[in-house]
C-alpha cells in the first residue's frame, strides 16, 4: 500500500483522496506501482489548480461575462465534486467559492452599472425629446433643420431602455421630426407660391420698365420709374434662377432713360448757366438806372433791357429767384419814382391835399380856442377831454402836410 498526505492506493489498487468528509474513491488502478497511481491523480489535480488560475487571471483582467465566469466555475467544481483528482480539493473548493463571490460581486455591479447607463440613457433621451418638440416650433429651418438631424445622430448613439420605453420616447421624437417637417414643407411650399407671384408681377414691371426706356418725358417718366421701383421693392423675391436676370433687365432699363435723360440734362443745364451770366450782366445795367433822374429816359432803357432779358430764357432753378429779384427790385424803384412825380404834379390831388390841410388847421384852432376858454371858466374836465381830442386832430394834420410837402407845397 502507497499514501501520501491528500491520498493513498490500497492492495487492491484503489485510490483515495482524503476530504474533510473523509476518504473518497478517486479511482482504480492496475497498469503500475501505487506510486505511479497516486503521481498520475496528482497530475490531475495540478490539472485543476492550473485551470483554476487562468479562470482566476481571466476574471481578474478581462471583461468575461458574469454568465460565462459561473459556467466555467461550475464546470470546475464538478471535477473537483468528481473526486477524481488528488490533492487538496479544500482547496480548489474555497478558491472556486471565492471566485463565485468575486463573479457574483461584479454581476452586481455591473448590473448597477446597467442601471445607471439605463438611468442616464432614459434622461439623455427625454432632452432629447424635449428639445425635438421645442424645434418642431421653430421657423429657424435651417438651423432647426440641422439641429433635429444632429439629434438623431445623438440618439442612434445611446443604449436602448427597455422595449415600452424606448419605443414611447422614439414615437415623441419622431413626432416631432414630422410635425417640424411637414411645418417646413408647408413653408417652402407657401414660399414657392409667392415667389412665382413675385415672378409674375416683375415680369410685368419689366415690361413696363423696357417700353419707357426711350421715353423723353422726363419728368412723368422719372416719376414712374420711382412707382415701379417701389412695386418691385413690394413685389418680394423671385425664384433664385429668375431673381437676378429679372432685375438686370429692369435695372438695364432705367439706366437707358436715366443715361439719356442725363445727357439732355447736362446739355440744359450748360445753356441756363450760360443764360444766368447774360442776365446776371442785364441785371448789372438795370441797376445802373437807379436813382432815377430821368423817369422817362429810364423806362425806355429797362424796357429795352427787359426785352433782352424775355429773349435769353431759362436760368438754373435755385439761381432763378435772386436774378429775378434784381430786376423787380429795379422795376420797384422806377414805379415808386413815377407815383411820387404823378402825386406831385397831379393839380387834383394837390387841391384835396390843400383843402384837407386847411379844414384840419382849422378845427385844430378852434380846439384850442375852447381849452383855453374851459381853462379860463375853472372847468378842468372839459379842458383834459379836449385836449384829447386836440392830439388826434393834430396827428391827422400833420400827415397831412406831409402829403402836402410830396407835391412841392
Amino acid at each position: 500500500m502507497s499514501s501520501d498526505p491528500w491520498g493513498r492506493v490500497d492492495e487492491a489498487g484503489t485510490v483515495y483522496v482524503r476530504t474533510a468528509d473523509g476518504e473518497k474513491v478517486v479511482g482504480s488502478w492496475q497498469a503500475g506501482s501505487p506510486e505511479e497511481a497516486l503521481a498520475y491523480f496528482e497530475r490531475k489535480y495540478e490539472g485543476l489548480v492550473v485551470e483554476i488560475g487562468l479562470l482566476e487571471r481571466r476574471v481578474q483582467t478581462t471583461d468575461l461575462s458574469a454568465k460565462d465566469a459561473g459556467a466555467a466555475i461550475d464546470h470546475l467544481r464538478e471535477q473537483v465534486e468528481a473526486h477524481n483528482s488528488v490533492g487538496d480539493l479544500e482547496a480548489l473548493r474555497a478558491r472556486l467559492t471565492t471566485l463565485g463571490d468575486q463573479v457574483e460581486a461584479r454581476r452586481e455591479e455591473r448590473k448597477a452599472q446597467r442601471a445607471r447607463q439605463s438611468d442616464e440613457a432614459r434622461q439623455s433621451k427625454e432632452a432629447l425629446v424635449v428639445e425635438a418638440e421645442e424645434l418642431a416650433q421653430s421657423e429657424q429651418w435651417r438651423a432647426a433643420g440641422e439641429r433635429l438631424r444632429s439629434l438623431v445622430d445623438t440618439w442612434k448613439g445611446l443604449p436602448r431602455l427597455d422595449r415600452k420605453s424606448d419605443d414611447e420616447l422614439w414615437h415623441r421624437f419622431s413626432h416631432a421630426r414630422s410635425a417640424f417637417s411637414k411645418r417646413r414643407k408647408a413653408h417652402f411650399a407657401s414660399l414657392d407660391a409667392q415667389r412665382e407671384e413675385a415672378r409674375r408681377t416683375k415680369e410685368r414691371l419689366v415690361a413696363e420698365a423696357e417700353s419707357l426706356s426711350d421715353s423723353t418725358d422726363w419728368g412723368a417718366t422719372a416719376a414712374r420709374y420711382r412707382e415701379l421701383m417701389a412695386d418691385w421693392k413690394a413685389a418680394g423675391r423671385a425664384q433664385r434662377e429668375h431673381e437676378d436676370d429679372l432685375w438686370n433687365r429692369f435695372r438695364g432699363a432705367q439706366d437707358v432713360f436715366f443715361a439719356a435723360r442725363s445727357a439732355v440734362f447736362a446739355e440744359r443745364d450748360a445753356e441756363q448757366t450760360e443764360n444766368l451770366k447774360l442776365k446776371e450782366e442785364l441785371a448789372e445795367e438795370a441797376e445802373r438806372l437807379v436813382p432815377v433822374t430821368d423817369l422817362k429816359a429810364a423806362r425806355a432803357a429797362f424796357r429795352a433791357l427787359n426785352e433782352r432779358w424775355e429773349a435769353i430764357g431759362h436760368v438754373p432753378r435755385d439761381a432763378r429767384a435772386k436774378v429775378e429779384g434784381r430786376m423787380h427790385a429795379v422795376e420797384r424803384a422806377m414805379q415808386d419814382s413815377e407815383d411820387a412825380e404823378w402825386r406831385r404834379t397831379n393839380p387834383e390831388a394837390r387841391a384835396r391835399a390843400e383843402g384837407l390841410t386847411g379844414q384840419l388847421q382849422a378845427a385844430v384852432d378852434k380846439l384850442r380856442g375852447q381849452i383855453d376858454a374851459a381853462r379860463a371858466a375853472g372847468n378842468t374836465s372839459r379842458a383834459d377831454k379836449l385836449e384829447q381830442e386836440l392830439a388826434g386832430r393834430q396827428a391827422l394834420l400833420d400827415q397831412a402836410l406831409k402829403g402836402l410837402r410830396e407835391f412841392g407845397g
